[in-house]
């Protein structure tokens, strides 16, 4: 499967009163890097709504290995797995400069049918449709 990686520096403001990034801006890095790695395919926000599809998130695992604090250098990997039926997971992992691992995050997503109010039948085909490049999505 093809991986996407963004970089980050941990911002003073994200830090919880012992200094550590914050529980929650675990999550929020995950997403900037799932939809950064969309971007870089060819698939834009409006063009899913456009498509009448929204992604959604089903389910989320954060593994904490590692603190991370103000000032520190991360990159935040994505990949999708794709598989059968209406879902898909998202692999992720946030690793220091220094090559360790701070966290893993894993997911199981879908994309819903804004009209019908359910997961459409097959998530590959929204991204096929809407990628520039899908191979770069692992399609």
């Amino acid at each position: 499967m093809t991986e996407f990686t963004v970089p980050i520096t941990v911002r003073g403001y994200e830090t919880d009163s012992q200094g550590h990034l914050n529980q929650s801006v675990y999550l929020q890095y995950a997403e900037h890097a799932r939809w950064a790695y969309l971007e870089n395919a060819g698939v834009r926000q409006a063009d899913l709504l456009a498509k009448g599809v929204g992604p959604v998130v089903l389910e989320t695992t954060v593994r904490y290995k590692r603190e991370l604090r103000a000032g520190e250098d991360v990159a935040v990997s994505c990949r999708f797995v794709w598989g059968e039926g209406r879902t898909f997971g998202v692999e992720q992992s946030i690793v220091k400069a220094d090559g360790t691992l701070a966290a893993e995050v894993t997911a199981v997503g879908g994309f819903l049918d804004l009209s019908a109010r359910r997961l459409v039948a097959d998530p590959r085909e929204p991204m096929r449709a809407l990628a520039s490049d899908p191979a770069a999505l692992g399609l």
